[in-house]
Formats: C-alpha cells, structure tokens, sequence
C-alpha cells in the first residue's frame, strides 16, 4: 500500500516538472519568436510558436495542464519580454482557444492540424472581443476577418509542428 502511494506521488512529481519544463519551453520559444520578423498589415500578428506547446500538452497531457500552461506562460512572457497592460488580452486568447482545441480534439473529423487551426482562429477572436470590450470600440473587430484567416494559416503552422512532435514522442 505504501508503495503504491510513493509511486502515485512520483508520477504527480513527474508530472509538475514536465509542466515546468514545457512552461520554460514556451517562453522561450515565445522569446525567440519576438525576433522574427513578420510583414503582415496588421500589427502584433505573430506566427504562435509557443502554442506548439499548448497543443502538445492538450495531446498528451489534457485539458487543464494545456490550460495551466498556456495561462502560467502567457502571464511570464507578457511580464518579462511584452507589455503587461496586453496580458488580459492574451489570457482571453489562450483560454478561448484551449477551450475551442479541446471540442474539436474530441471530434472525429479534425485532426491535429484541424484542431491547431481552431486554436488560432479562436485565440484571434478571444483577443479582438477582450480588446473591443475593455477599449470599448466594436470597431476593432473590422478586422476579425483577416485576423480569423491570419489565426487559420499560422494554426495550420503550429499544428503541422505539433503533429510532428506528437508523433515523435509517441
């Protein structure tokens, strides 16, 4: 019985280092991705590496450590390398759209790219509506369209590396 429990205490053990290590990995892939340069009309469009990891964790770990992560690492990124003020607007992105992967991983018909591809266009839209709401101009969401086909392309992006990744680790 006591061995039992040791072990049920080494596999949660387990599990909070992966979660920290997955947590380091996407700020940094965060960091690294503040260096690459994107020419689209539409300013702070960014590709997501760092939801390689959120997606990777969805896959094998689930529902609230993808969650987890993505909150704990939107929250430092913003802190260390962004501004702090657009963290709201993030935490809205990465909550929608771990919710959003979440439905569609459990559907049949969406693969992991499929599943990706949601995540990017629901972290768009969880961003525009916290950015119309809290500024209080439904103007902004003239842009949805572009940012919702931008969340469609760089979600098909992360999820090709995702797969890729998944599949490796298997």
């Amino acid at each position: 019985m006591e061995e039992a429990a040791s072990e049920k205490k080494l596999n949660k053990n387990k599990r909070i280092v992966y979660r920290g290590a997955l947590v380091a990995l996407a700020m940094v892939l965060s960091y690294l991705e503040s260096f690459i340069p994107v020419f689209v009309a539409v300013p702070g469009v960014r590709i997501g590496l760092a939801n390689i990891v959120t997606v990777f964790a969805l896959f094998k770990l689930g529902l609230l450590d993808a969650l987890s992560i993505g909150i704990i690492r939107t929250i430092l990124s913003a802190l260390l390398f962004g501004n702090p003020v657009m963290i709201i607007y993030s935490l809205a992105g990465v909550v929608l759209s771990v919710f959003a992967m979440f439905l569609a991983k459990n559907i049949p018909f969406f693969g992991r790219t499929g599943v990706s591809i949601v995540g990017g266009i629901f972290h768009n839209l969880g961003q525009m509506i916290a950015a119309s709401f809290f500024i209080g101009n439904e103007r902004l969401l003239y842009y949805l369209g572009i940012l919702l086909a931008i969340g469609a392309v760089t979600g098909a992006v992360v999820g090709l590396i995702s797969g890729i990744i998944i599949e490796k680790t298997e």
